[in-house]
């Protein structure tokens, strides 16, 4: 009777949560988990190359519980187009990288650094836009996270910074649009605040911590992030870990949470420079303003959150269950943020995946 009642009294007990693994800094090494040890149909495992060939994939990389259970590289590299591509090789991350800058304005808004609700104008200076000045004051650093400037998205170059690209289309935090050029803007904001390069900064507070590699390069009228694969995944593996590397705090909890939290109420799908699943609703990543019924991603878990960029770059975070899925490539099918295609790559991860 004794050892039923006790037996009882534990199966009452929580279960202890899983402690996540952090790869070492400065290391190459990065422990792997056998994915039959959990469960997971490896026969369609083997069927990851062929779509990764057909889908212009370079990397795929699946975390669980921090550890590697898949890790797979094809195609050519970026640069030395001969050479074949390899956890070594460096890509871009297009606007997956939006999810890093937002990082930044976390952590430079804890330091008291920038304040996410003083204008624009603050740190890049008046006359950034064509707009009035007073209306050009509406506009916040929060608008920029959030991508509500109100700033015309229908104008010839969307990419375009200069203020005869930056025109009125609405009033601050009242419309949601898919705008590069006020994001863009976030990199002189941030060094405006900082007082230090987008590199230096990041440097400092989020790759000396971690482990990243890769630095923000200007490209065209973007400044594009490019990095290895596994600096991408030790990326995914500090958002699912609420910001914390091992021991240090590198991102606010509260901000690891508020940017996987809908932003406004225009687009339930979009936190801070990040892509949310399972909402009512979402606005797609183009330059109609349509709202469609359902999740996102319908096939991923519904607390997936995400940073997607143009051609299919990837982080996938599911803190259900402890999961990071990470895709590096060229481009899948012809959409500006190709979200129809991360639909299809759960499908085929659910084909793998124990749940």
């Amino acid at each position: 009777m004794i050892a039923l009642l006790l037996a009882a009294c534990s199966s009452d007990e929580p279960t202890p949560a899983v402690s996540l693994y952090f790869p070492p800094i400065g290391s190459t090494t990065w422990e792997q988990t056998d994915p039959a040890s959990l469960g997971w149909n490896t026969a369609k495992i083997n069927e990851l190359d062929a779509f990764m060939t057909a889908t212009n994939t370079r990397a795929l990389l699946v975390l669980k519980d921090g550890k590697m259970v898949i890790e797979k590289y094809a195609g050519k590299q970026l640069i030395n187009i001969n050479q074949d591509f390899n956890a070594s090789s460096v890509w871009y991350w297009a606007s997956a990288g939006k999810t890093l800058t937002a990082a930044l304005a976390g952590i430079a808004e804890v330091q008291g650094l920038l304040n996410l609700d003083a204008r624009t104008s603050q740190y890049l200076g008046t006359g950034w836009t064509s707009l009035p000045l007073n209306q050009e004051n509406k506009i916040t650093v929060r608008h920029q996270l959030t991508m509500t400037t109100g700033l015309d998205d229908g104008v010839a170059n969307r990419d375009c910074t200069q203020p005869e690209c930056l025109v009125y289309k609405a009033e601050p935090g009242t419309r949601w649009a898919y705008h590069n050029a006020p994001y863009t803007l976030l990199d002189g904001v941030l060094t405006g605040a900082t007082g230090k390069t987008l590199n230096n900064y990041l440097n400092e507070v989020i790759k000396s911590k971690t482990g990243m590699d890769g630095q923000y390069v200007q490209t065209g009228e973007n400044n594009v992030f490019y990095s290895t694969p596994r600096s991408m995944a030790r990326f995914g593996l500090l958002l699912l870990s609420k910001g914390k590397w091992a021991q240090t705090q590198v991102i606010p909890e509260p901000y690891v949470s508020r940017m996987a939290t809908t932003s406004q109420s225009m687009n339930p799908a979009y936190g801070y420079l990040t892509w949310l699943n399972g909402k009512a609703s979402y606005i797609p990543p183009v330059p109609l303003q349509v709202s469609i019924p359902g999740y996102i991603t319908p096939d991923a878990p519904a607390d997936m959150f995400a940073a997607m960029g143009k051609n299919g770059q990837l982080i996938n975070v599911v803190p259900s269950q402890n999961l990071v899925v990470i895709r590096m490539g060229d481009d899948p099918d012809t959409s500006l943020v190709p979200y129809v295609f991360q639909n299809d790559l759960w499908k085929k991860l659910n084909e793998i995946i124990a749940k």
